[in-house]
C-alpha cells in the first residue's frame, strides 16, 4: 500500500530533523513538506530529495497550516501527516506497506517511542495521533496550541511506532513552551471543567505540576531511562511550570 501514501509534513527551521525524517520516507513517491518560512537549512535539505515538494506559507495557526498543507492536490487515497522531528520506523514502514484497509476504515492512530538525543525511552507521555487517514477525510481544526484531526468514521490503531526525535536546542524548546503555555492557559479558561480530560483537570486545579515528576518517573518507568529519562521528566516539569505562570498572566491581564 506504500503507493497509495502521501507523506505531509509541517516545518519551521528544522534542519536539526528533516533531513532523518526525509531519509525514512525514500519509499514515498511524494512527500509534501509545507514550510513556515524557515531561516536555516531547512530548504536546502529538503531539496536534497527529488520525492519532496518543498512549499512554503506565512504561518498563522497549526490548523490552518495543516489545512494547507493537505489541500496541495494530493494523488494518492491516503495521507501520512507527520511532524518534522516524527521518524518512521522500520518495522511501521513494513506494517504500511502490508497494509489492507476495510472499506469503513477512515484512519489509523499511531503511538510513538520517544527519543532523548538519540536514546528511546520506555515510555512517555506523548500521545497516540491519527497520523494516516483517507485523503479528504478530515479537516485540522485548532485545539490549545495544536491542532486536532476532526475525522468521521472508523479509526484503527497500528501496531508498529514511529520515533518521536527532535533534537533541536533546549533554548528553542523553552521558547515554544512558553508560547504554547498561552494559548493552552486560553484552552483551559474556556473550556469547561466536565468537558476536559483528566490531565487539563489536573491542570486547571494546578495540580500537574506536583504529579507530573512522579508519574513520569514511577509509573512510566523513566526512572530506569537514566540521564535520558530525567531529561524528559525535567522537561515535563518545566512545560506544566510554564503552563502554569501563563494562568496566573492571563489572570493578571484580564
Amino acid at each position: 500500500m506504500l503507493d497509495q501514501i502521501t507523506p505531509v509534513i509541517l516545518t519551521y527551521n528544522e534542519a536539526p530533523n528533516i533531513g532523518r525524517t526525509l531519509e525514512a520516507l525514500q519509499w514515498a513517491k511524494r512527500v509534501i513538506v509545507m514550510d513556515s518560512q524557515s531561516s536555516d537549512e531547512t530548504e536546502s535539505i529538503c531539496q536534497q530529495y527529488s520525492n519532496t515538494d518543498f512549499v512554503q506559507r506565512k504561518f498563522d495557526q497549526h490548523a490552518q497550516q495543516w489545512n494547507a498543507a493537505i489541500d496541495q492536490q494530493i494523488a494518492t487515497a491516503w495521507t501520512l501527516a507527520l511532524d518534522a522531528d516524527y521518524v518512521l520506523s522500520d518495522e511501521l514502514v513494513e506494517e504500511l506497506s502490508e497494509l489492507e484497509p476495510d472499506s469503513e476504515t477512515q484512519g489509523y492512530w499511531v503511538s510513538f517511542i520517544y527519543k532523548i538525543n538519540g536514546k528511546k525511552l520506555i515510555g512517555s507521555l506523548y500521545p497516540p495521533v491519527v497520523c494516516l487517514y483517507r485523503s479528504g477525510a478530515g479537516r485540522y481544526i485548532q485545539d490549545g496550541h495544536t491542532q486536532r484531526l476532526n475525522i468521521s468514521g472508523q479509526l484503527q490503531s497500528l501496531e508498529q511506532k514511529i520515533y518521536h526525535d527532535d533534537r533541536k536546542a533546549w533554548s528553542r524548546w523553552l521558547r515554544s513552551q512558553n508560547s504554547y503555555a498561552m494559548q493552552e492557559a486560553e484552552k483551559l479558561a474556556t473550556t469547561a471543567f466536565n468537558d476536559m480530560p483528566i490531565q487539563d483537570k489536573l491542570r486547571f486545579l494546578g495540580l500537574a505540576p506536583l504529579v507530573v515528576v512522579p508519574y513520569t518517573l514511577l509509573v512510566k518507568k523513566l526512572l530506569f531511562n537514566g540521564l535520558a529519562g530525567l531529561q524528559y521528566t525535567w522537561q515535563r516539569l518545566v512545560a506544566e511550570c510554564c503552563l502554569q505562570i501563563a494562568r496566573v498572566r492571563r489572570k493578571l491581564g484580564s
